[in-house]
């Protein structure tokens, strides 16, 4: 199991902002919340990953096509939650990749929606299960 993943980020205040109004949705909790990172894990003291963003001391623009980090995809409980967070994209304005859809071409079920957020990151809900 992957301990955490550390994000870097072009603007982290904007980050915390998005961040602390997304993941809730996503199922995790504030960890760590300093002037130079902040953190989230899985909520309720569930296992899991711990996601931590830092600043981007190097402003270059990202790019999930050039080495690095090619999405970050969050595994919900039921297909409502993956409309959910579509939803609250929609609602933040983001760029939407993939509306909420089965993915066939994916070991089923795979229900997923994908969208970046303000950096340019790609991030993925998808649900595993038939739920509604």
């Amino acid at each position: 199991m992957i301990g955490h993943i550390g994000v870097n980020v072009p603007d982290l205040e904007s980050a915390r902002t998005y961040y602390d109004a997304l993941m809730p949705l996503l199922g995790f909790e504030k960890h760590l919340d300093m002037a130079d990172q902040f953190a989230f894990r899985p909520a309720g003291g569930k296992p899991g990953t711990y996601l931590f963003f830092y600043p981007a001391l190097t402003q270059t623009p990202y790019s999930r096509h050039q080495t690095g980090l090619q999405h970050l995809a969050f595994m919900v409980k039921s297909r409502s939650a993956v409309r959910a967070a579509h939803d609250w994209a929609i609602g933040m304005e983001c760029q939407i990749l993939q509306k909420p859809r089965n993915f066939p071409e994916y070991p089923p079920p795979y229900y997923a929606t994908f969208w970046l957020d303000p950096a340019g990151i790609m991030l993925e809900a998808v649900c595993h299960h038939d739920r509604p």
